[in-house]
């Protein structure tokens, strides 16, 4: 990995301005040492930047060394007291004592308080040679051995100082950084902080000439105009600009409010752009100084609401889904597709950053955009928004929605360019209005359950506790790392598994090592999945009940996995145990209001059913149409027996290769998860590829596209970046090639449910109002339904669900209904 980074170094030294010298058959300490001499000569105050004590052989008048790590400055007085020799000694002190670091062998049996101690009663290596009769024994005698190896050592430590440089010192004054080319190297390399550090929108300058290359140009910066930032606060200003928006071809919007949580969010205010020259602030809700004059919320949304509402009037916006569930809150329901930015660059790059509008703005259009924390300060004196002085405001908002103009017209182009326009358009930017739907409905909860699952949970956990306090002999915390490898390696005494920096690991990998060898480590893992269940969910969903709506309101994330899966937070929904009694009765406690149930559709194995068509391998491809036991069909082809006498060991095996396979599970692994040699696990996964063989040549043609093109697509043509599957690291190389298989397999099964979704939505708004998609959970979509409708319903989503795509494999989608989750399975 280290030799990519050598001409990354040297550009980033040059965007600097700092001059990169290289000569054939020298040292880099050579270069230091001849331009320090140079520089001494010259009259020059010389110091060199380094901890190698090698180099203390330059220290001199005029020349001094400068530890940056340990901010100590060394002059002939610090290198004496530090080495216990002078710095014209220092070659002489490395020839005898040696120095590892640059494989100088020295003198065996001279260490540095002998070598400092010859060198003070001598002078020099010469001298000690001189005077070797008056040394006696081992020390005498190993200097006589190895005299030759000493002058070579001598000859290996001396710093040159008459390299032939082609660049004299004088030459090599400071000059200011080439902040164009920085900002293009640190967006490049993804350093956003030195990225925004760096940035200043000039154009790129030339480096020195001895770089020897002219700058690369920056992005092109978003010319925006500050100075055309309107404030809204009279009825005459509202009208025009009514008529402004109603002109324009299309408006960019945002909105401005006390809470980034959209369900707990009050109006402060409102910003419109038609275009990078135009942009107008709507203050409503301002509590400073000089909120006043400002238009009541009640008359701003009577006049501007229609403008939204109006679904053939282009929109754009980032992150529209926070926009479009604050302005539902407050009485304005906005139609229409959105073209929303964030989505785009999630689509164009998913797996790149944040996909914030800072950061997009700044990639995108090198355009530094005013954060929240100039306007409203940070940490505690942090300011609510409606606290913030319009003035203040003013900027911050209508950059936004200028901004959100710029980016749609860059990302515009890049999506076209990439063919991305049928997942932006017909999956994204649909999903996010029904996201937005289903995130305002919400979904019940029994708090009164959850206490009670929790008060469980709790009981078992400290009797838990107890037996592991007896198994060990002694009372410890049991959720501290330190203290549990104690106990574990020392106490008890197991024998430790991967060592980490702070210590031997207790992670749960190690623990499940462990627990066939004693019950203390079983026990633990046990503890810690009742106090993860009972913090992460049983103690905290009931306080995530909405005072208003009495419902929990999740909120899905549409722009964070790369693979395009949609996941949840506040609460996370993905990660609840559906395996475990446990995790099942946390299911329980969603509920259904009165009169309604809960119908869930789950897809069967889409997956599997995924990767059968695009390898088009026919034996899988068979079982499947031929409705069999996938796992049960595997087993029966790998230990050559009927599907009726396969056992649960073999249909587990065979169940764990048909899914290791996507994430490229190795012999080493399959071993360990079931308990087998790494031979036999080795031929069974030899057999696999052998009943299956296009499934290893479609891994293989996947891999050699995204080496060629540096990414892969999935069966609709979202794409997913892979820098890493080129690179020389071979652990980088191989977590690129699993991402390789699994992305196409595992975005196309989001792409799948995604379109269900899409396709389901409208379907349910004019057949069945009352019906409402509430949750969407890995494979899963989740429904509350009137109990009188829910065969129907049923029915009409096993249509839209199995046929939203033609496979050379049925889709299977299981669905069931129940007042609660868990009987919804």
């Amino acid at each position: 990995d280290l030799v990519p980074q050598f001409e990354l170094v040297r550009e980033v030294t040059r965007a600097f301005n700092i001059p990169a010298l290289e000569m054939a058959s020298f040292e880099a300490d050579d270069i230091l040492g001849t331009l320090a001499e140079q520089g001494v000569k010259a009259g020059m105050d010389v110091t060199i930047v380094s901890t190698d004590k090698d180099l203390m052989q330059l220290v001199q008048p005029g020349c001094t060394m400068l530890d940056t790590m340990k901010n100590i400055r060394y002059s002939a007085p610090e290198v004496v007291e530090k080495m216990g020799v002078a710095p014209e000694q220092i070659i002489d002190f490395l020839a005898l004592m040696g120095d590892s670091s640059d494989n100088i062998p020295g003198v065996p049996g001279i260490g540095k308080k002998t070598a400092a101690m010859l060198l003070q009663e001598y002078g020099s290596l010469d001298g000690i040679y001189e005077h070797i009769t008056e040394l006696k024994g081992k020390r005498r005698e190993n200097l006589e051995t190895f005299k030759e190896q000493a002058y070579l050592c001598q000859l290996l430590a001396t710093v040159k100082l008459d390299v032939p440089m082609d660049v004299p010192v004088t030459d090599l004054v400071r000059k200011a950084p080439d902040k164009s080319t920085l900002t293009e190297f640190f967006a490049r390399m993804g350093f956003k902080t030195w990225h925004r550090q760096y940035h200043d929108g000039s154009e790129p300058e030339k480096t020195s000439e001895a770089s020897g290359q002219e700058s690369a140009p920056a992005a092109p910066a978003v010319k925006l105009d500050a100075s055309a930032f309107k404030v809204v606060r009279t009825e005459a200003e509202l009208m025009r600009l009514s008529v402004m928006l109603r002109a324009a071809p299309m408006v960019a919007f945002d909105t401005e409010t006390t809470s980034v949580d959209a369900m707990h969010a009050r109006l402060v205010g409102l910003s419109f752009a038609t275009d990078t020259r135009h942009a107008w602030y709507v203050p409503v809700g301002h509590t400073s100084a000089d909120a006043q004059p400002q238009l009541p919320l009640e008359r701003v949304l009577e006049v501007l609401g229609p403008v939204l509402e109006d679904p053939t009037r282009p929109k754009a916006a980032h992150n529209a889904k926070y926009d479009r569930k604050v302005l539902a809150r407050h009485g304005v329901h906005v139609a229409g597709a959105v073209y929303d930015t964030m989505l785009a660059s999630y689509v164009v790059d998913p797996g790149r950053y944040a996909h914030s509008l800072d950061n997009v703005a700044l990639d995108r259009l090198n355009h530094k955009t005013i954060k929240y924390a100039d306007v409203a300060g940070k940490g505690k004196g942090q300011l609510r928004f409606d606290e913030v002085t319009v003035e203040a405001a003013i900027p911050y908002a209508c950059e936004d929605a200028q901004v959100v103009v710029a980016l749609k017209e860059t990302l515009g182009q890049e999506i076209e360019t990439a063919g991305l326009g049928t997942v932006l358009t017909e999956i994204e930017m649909p999903l996010e209005a029904i996201l937005a739907d289903m995130e305002m409905t919400g979904v019940g909860v029994n708090a009164d359950l959850l206490g009670e699952i929790s008060d469980g949970l709790g009981a078992r956990a400290e009797r838990l506790e107890s037996e592991c306090h007896a198994l060990a002999g002694e009372p410890f915390n049991l959720g501290s790392p330190k203290q549990l490898a104690t106990i574990l390696f020392e106490r008890v005494g197991l024998k430790p598994g991967k060592k980490t920096k702070t210590g031997y690991s207790t992670d749960s990998s190690v623990l499940e090592k462990l627990a066939p060898q004693h019950p203390l480590p079983a026990k633990l893992l046990e503890w810690r999945s009742l106090t993860k269940l009972k913090s992460t969910y049983t103690d905290v969903l009931p306080t995530l009940v909405h005072p208003e709506t009495g419902r929990i309101h999740t909120s899905f994330n549409q722009a964070v996995a790369a693979t395009g899966r949609l996941s949840s937070k506040d609460p996370n929904l993905q990660n609840i145990p559906i395996r475990t009694e446990d995790g099942r009765k946390i299911r329980e406690a969603f509920v259904a209001k009165p009169g309604h149930v809960l119908l869930a559709a789950d897809y069967s194995q889409i997956e599997l059913r995924v990767l059968a068509h695009l390898a088009g391998d026919e034996a899988m491809v068979k079982a499947f149409c031929d409705g069999a036991d996938i796992h049960s069909r595997t087993a029966a082809e790998l230990f050559n027996v009927f599907e009726t006498m396969v056992s649960r060991e073999q249909r587990s095996v065979a169940k764990t290769i048909n899914f290791g396979i996507l994430y490229g599970m190795s012999a080493f692994r399959l071993a360990n998860e079931q308990g087998l040699s790494r031979r036999d696990a080795q031929d069974i996964i030899d057999r696999y590829f052998s009943r299956y063989p296009k499934i290893e040549a479609w891994k293989e043609s996947t891999l050699e596209s995204a080496r060629k093109s540096g990414q892969v697509a999935t069966l609709v043509g979202r794409i997913r970046k892979i820098p890493d599957i080129n690179s020389a690291s071979h652990m980088a190389r191989r977590g690129a090639e699993r991402v390789a298989i699994n992305t196409p397999v595992q975005g196309t099964a989001a792409d799948v449910i995604k379109k269900a979704m899409v396709a389901l939505h409208p379907l349910l708004k004019a057949e069945m109002p009352e019906a409402k998609m509430v949750l969407q959970v890995h494979d899963e979509l989740v429904f509350e339904v009137p109990e009188s409708m829910a065969e129907t319903l049923a029915a009409q989503v096993k249509t839209v669900m199995e046929g939203i795509v033609e496979f050379d494999v049925p889709l299977e989608v299981n669905v069931a209904w129940g007042k609660n989750w868990l009987e919804a399975h």
